[in-house]
């Protein structure tokens, strides 16, 4: 029996851990069973056939605890980063020695992904609807909190950029002080009683910093000594929004929900997706939980009058979101229902002879019917060869 290498599997937390011990040195791949969707990318990219589908409807709903959406045999695996590399959601990690690294870029090299994720910072006014619809949470919204917003806020006159000047008559000022008792950014300060002249006299400070232009001193002065402008010279909030590209898987919802159409994104995949209702069971909604963009959802109900014979859709797609990753087909139980044909990859760098074998595997279209082959791992139908653009 051979001492080396030692191969196990662990589980901590959302991670599953693959290892492999040759003498004093330890490769794992780690899989983040949260992260990962079932896309199922790792099982056609995989060279040494070592990763397989598991019941991905079932792990993704959480109705089972005691498979992956994808399965990994450490024995097989020959850790050489490929999985990671093809992996559209970054559900993978390979560390070398304790270190994360990806031998097949260092020794054969390997094509990665054409990332196109770019916000424009002129255009860009800092709102929060790429971050509240990003499926991924793969916008980092650098902005500081305001007043209002955070205990640790920023005062909210320093939100925007502006030139405030503010100016006391002093012919007209009495020093009376009820500005000062209005305004923390007003402090007036009154000298000793003159009892030569019997007048009260003082001067009225004013705090530019915390002033946020609210006008209450011009309003409230009984001798209308005070004036005060405010001028806007940007009304843009201060930091950067960016976009994580270890995130991002490329659905196109914060380029769609921008106001100031300020971002651009390119899909990694090319190609189709085809919903037929006919042949959908209803009421599984199973694709619309695995779906990790939100393209799926299940349609408002259709009045009978307005079928006019039709077959009310229980599922329907919105293509602006979809990236043709293929988890929903491979969690739909019902054949056909599901169909995904990709045309093409984004890619940069060179194409390998092994990318070329994997880009022929994910350019085969495929249809929904999930059929388990052993416990805990199942199979897609393929339904035609590799078509490409």
């Amino acid at each position: 029996m051979a001492l080396f290498p030692k191969y196990s599997k662990t589980r901590e937390g959302q991670n599953v851990i693959m290892e492999q011990r040759l003498l004093k040195a330890v490769n794992n791949l780690i899989l983040n069973a949260e992260t990962c969707t079932g896309c199922g990318i790792c099982v056609d990219a995989c060279p040494e056939e070592a990763i397989v589908l598991g019941p991905v409807g079932a792990t993704r709903r959480g109705a089972i605890d005691y498979a992956e959406p994808v399965d990994v045999n450490p024995e097989k695996c020959s850790y050489c980063g490929v999985c990671v590399i093809m992996c559209p959601f970054n559900a993978m990690t390979l560390k070398i020695d304790g270190e994360e690294r990806l031998p097949i870029l260092e020794q054969e090299g390997f094509p990665t992904y054409d990332m196109v994720t770019v916000i424009d910072d002129e255009k860009c006014d800092r709102c929060t609807i790429c971050e509240e619809v990003c499926p991924r949470d793969a916008i980092n919204r650098d902005v500081p909190a305001f007043e209002g917003g955070d205990e640790a806020g920023k005062p909210r006159q320093a939100a925007l950029q502006t030139k405030t000047t503010f100016t006391v008559d002093t012919e007209k000022c009495d020093v009376c002080g009820i500005c000062g008792e209005l305004c923390p950014s007003i402090t007036v300060i009154r000298n000793a009683p003159n009892p030569e002249t019997g007048k009260i006299e003082g001067e009225v400070k004013w705090e530019e910093s915390t002033c946020d232009g609210c006008q209450i001193c011009v309003e409230a002065c009984p001798q209308d000594a005070i004036t005060l402008e405010r001028e806007i010279v940007s009304s843009k909030l201060s930091g950067k929004v960016d976009i994580e590209q270890d995130n991002c898987c490329t659905c196109t919802w914060c380029v769609q929900s921008c106001p100031q159409e300020a971002i651009t994104v390119e899909k990694i995949f090319e190609g189709d997706i085809e919903i037929h209702p006919e042949k959908c069971p209803g009421g599984c909604s199973t694709c619309v939980e695995v779906c990790p963009c939100n393209a799926l959802y299940l349609p408002s109900p259709v009045p009978a009058k307005d079928m006019a014979g039709q077959v009310e859709a229980n599922i329907a797609i919105n293509k602006d979101f979809c990236i043709l990753c293929g988890a929903c087909v491979n969690a739909c139980p019902s054949e056909d229902a599901i169909v995904l044909r990709r045309t093409g990859i984004r890619m940069k760098d060179k194409e390998t002879d092994l990318f070329k074998q994997i880009k022929e595997k994910l350019l085969t279209p495929r249809t929904s019917k999930v059929k388990e082959t052993a416990p805990g791992e199942i199979e897609v139908k393929v339904v035609g060869e590799a078509e490409e653009a």
